[in-house]
């Protein structure tokens, strides 16, 4: 099954970063319709009508998260999560820089389709150049009119603007996102009220995906059931899968729903170095270490994964061949959600510590069965208990390693405990 490059258009359409060559390719037409031809309420019903669903992880029906949001007047806000601090995750990074417009055109649809009068592009602090080439994006579209007060003679207003946090893998929490984009301390809030409730500064909010905004204008153009064509029922349209560790070609790979794992693999040009395939991370750190044998005839759509025990997420392929420790990967993931815990709730910030503490042992060759059993009991303080989802997420790795590749484990503790039986 070949590639479909839907929201990575630019890579067939030579220039498509640059709004003339967009407008060539139909580039704003859909914004054009929507405002001057579609009452809100039609869009909204188009997007349902197609599947779309969530491209950030959790696959949530895009139409219907629109739907939430409180009719009548009163501001409300569109905010793009354009985070990605996912390690293993880096397709909206390309959106922004390749096809910025698209992404724009998306987000402006979505903010006519709820009734809001500004768009928030939040992105991770690290994405400082790409945020300055995606102001010069929107510099263009307002100076063509396609941005600003009075949309194309009608009385709809639209404003958008980037903003930069600080490189905080928890801002890519809805709404740890939003504290961050209003100034206050980047730490996730209690739901609910939920964002299309009560979001940025209070107002009702809809928080996307880049990549989920950025099939919008092509679902309009071509219809909903162009769209629900591709994929799988319960899962239409593509999907970008950022592929990256043992592989021969590490990128972003734009596939149908649906695709076999072992053609998403083939078109990384397979384990790098003639090696075999020891396992995958579908989702990025956060998702389960599955072992290879397990891989090849998955379905990378939402709930073949699923019903594999595993999760498509925002699909972050983290391919790890023969020779990878599998206690090593479970120690730099717990390293990670430590240094990256917020601190707001005891189970991760106090968890996360002693499983890194642990793994340490672990990984030196210093540690026992005593500190396997204790990462399960560390585990156990932590799984259903943190105030959000960077917890669990947390636990992914530890789990799945512990479960899947026990033989790893063993060969960690076998150094330390032989020699204390020789000594004995």
């Amino acid at each position: 099954m070949p590639q479909l490059n839907l929201v990575l258009r630019h890579r067939d359409i030579p220039g498509l970063h640059e709004l003339a060559v967009y407008q060539t390719n139909g580039g704003y037409a859909q914004l054009r319709r929507a405002v001057t031809e579609l009452t809100p309420e039609a869009v909204i019903d188009i997007v349902k009508a197609s599947g779309l669903r969530g491209r950030g992880g959790a696959g949530f029906p895009t139409g219907l998260k629109w739907s939430f949001v409180p009719k009548g007047p009163g501001q409300k806000y569109i905010v793009v999560n354009n985070d990605e601090s996912e390690p293993g995750t880096f397709k909206d990074h390309e959106i922004m820089l390749r096809n910025p417009h698209q992404l724009i055109e998306g987000a402006a649809i979505a903010a006519y389709a709820v009734g809001a009068s500004a768009v928030y592009i939040y992105s991770r602090g690290e994405f400082w150049k790409s945020a300055q080439s995606f102001d010069r994006a929107i510099a263009e579209a307002r100076a063509a009119g396609l941005l600003g007060q009075r949309l194309f003679g009608t009385d709809y207003n639209l404003e958008v603007y980037t903003s930069l946090g600080a490189g905080a893998y928890i801002c890519g929490e809805e709404t740890a996102l939003l504290s961050s984009l209003q100034g206050d301390l980047g730490q996730p809030r209690l739901k609910p009220p939920f964002p299309a409730v009560a979001g940025l500064y209070a107002r009702p909010t809809v928080v996307n995906n880049t990549e989920t905004l950025a099939n919008v204008p092509l679902i309009l153009e071509r219809g909903a059931d162009w769209y629900k064509g591709i994929g799988t029922e319960k899962s239409p349209g593509t999907k970008v899968c950022c592929v990256s560790g043992h592989v021969e070609r590490p990128g972003n790979y734009e596939i149908p729903l649906g695709t076999p794992f072992k053609e998403l693999l083939a078109m990384a040009g397979g384990v790098w170095k003639g090696r075999r395939l020891k396992a995958m991370m579908p989702a990025g750190a956060s998702s389960p270490a599955t072992p290879g044998e397990q891989c090849m005839d998955l379905l990378l759509d939402w709930e073949s994964m699923a019903a594999a025990g595993s999760t498509l997420g925002s699909a972050s392929f983290i391919i790890m061949d023969e020779t990878t420790d599998m206690v090593w990967v479970a120690m730099k993931t717990s390293q990670f959600f430590k240094h990256e815990s917020c601190g707001k709730c005891s189970p991760c910030r106090e968890g996360t510590f002693w499983l890194t503490k642990v793994y340490g042992r672990l990984n030196a060759g210093s540690g026992t069965t005593e500190d396997v059993a204790l990462v399960g009991e560390i585990i156990e303080q932590i799984r259903d208990k943190c105030f959000c989802p960077l917890g669990e997420f947390a636990l992914s790795a530890p789990r799945s390693t512990m479960a899947k590749f026990p033989e790893d484990y063993r060969r960690a503790v076998g150094t330390v405990e032989n020699g204390a039986q020789q000594d004995g």
